[in-house]
């Protein structure tokens, strides 16, 4: 089972930088990358919540669960 992090094409479809994303959540460049490779073992809800309301989307347009035993979404 597996978290997949889909922070960079949320950040392409709204022409976002991760430098400007980071500036207006609040948090350092070094974590919104943490983010989008898939190496943070947690989020904070309000780091989520902002990082939503920069993006203007939901957070299942940022994250997807992955089954891997089957293979499915």
């Amino acid at each position: 089972m597996t978290i997949v992090v889909n922070l960079d094409v949320m950040l392409a479809k709204r022409k976002m930088k991760s430098n400007e994303l980071a500036s207006r959540v609040g948090i350092t460049e070094q974590n919104i990358s943490i983010l989008k490779t898939g190496k943070a073992k947690a989020i904070r809800l309000t780091t989520l919540n902002s990082i939503c309301k920069e993006l203007n989307c939901q957070p299942g347009e940022i994250l997807q669960y992955i089954n891997d035993e089957i293979g499915e979404e």
